[in-house]
């Protein structure tokens, strides 16, 4: 009887849980709020069937962390998406900062946590963009709010070790040309 209370205890409490911080494979998105799972056939048409996407649904590694071609796009897209509220430099508005290494979700110190939040939104004023960013843009505008961190690097849970070691923070007018050589193709 007591065993059968703890095992009823547990499954509520991981039906109910959050992505939390940490390396994930074969994933299951969910809501940052609810918990529920999110349908990722859901929402904006297309952008589900490049490398960076399948490799990203299976092992939470974002390819574009540090590939400037991306983030070239992920600044557009950024700005399009997400500005009004999070500020042009991620600075925080109306929406929190994404810029420094305080998260209102801790479960977005990891990409995934982060696309959650992103694909499903969370609460406030926060919407899911799901119907305006495709998964493979999500992973570019992810790309980009990464790259605008000014926090310390050791918190940068989403870099390698390797990738901690050449780190180097945004600089105010920094631009990429449109034909940056990369993974990702210029934005039509």
């Amino acid at each position: 009887m007591l065993l059968a209370g703890a095992a009823s205890a547990l499954c509520a409490a991981a039906v109910m849980a959050q992505p939390q911080s940490g390396p994930q494979t074969g994933l299951i998105f969910r809501n940052t709020i609810t918990g529920e799972p999110l349908d990722l056939a859901e929402g904006k048409p297309g952008g589900r069937d490049t490398k960076a996407v399948q490799t990203f649904f299976q092992t939470g590694k974002n390819l574009y962390i540090d590939d400037k071609s991306c983030l070239r796009n992920g600044e557009s897209l950024y700005l399009t998406s997400c500005s009004g509220c999070h500020g042009h430099l991620a600075e925080g508005k109306v929406g929190p900062g994404l810029n420094d290494n305080y998260w209102t979700y801790p479960a977005n110190t990891e990409d995934t946590g982060l696309f959650a939040t992103i694909w499903g939104g969370a609460n406030g004023m926060m919407g899911p963009h799901n119907e305006d960013l495709n998964p493979d843009e999500a992973l570019q505008v992810i790309a980009w709010i990464r790259h605008l961190y000014t926090g310390p690097v050791s918190d940068a849970a989403w870099l390698t070790d390797e990738q901690k070691k050449h780190y180097t923070p945004f600089k105010e007018g920094e631009t990429f040309a449109k034909d940056e050589p990369g993974q990702c193709k210029p934005l039509e």
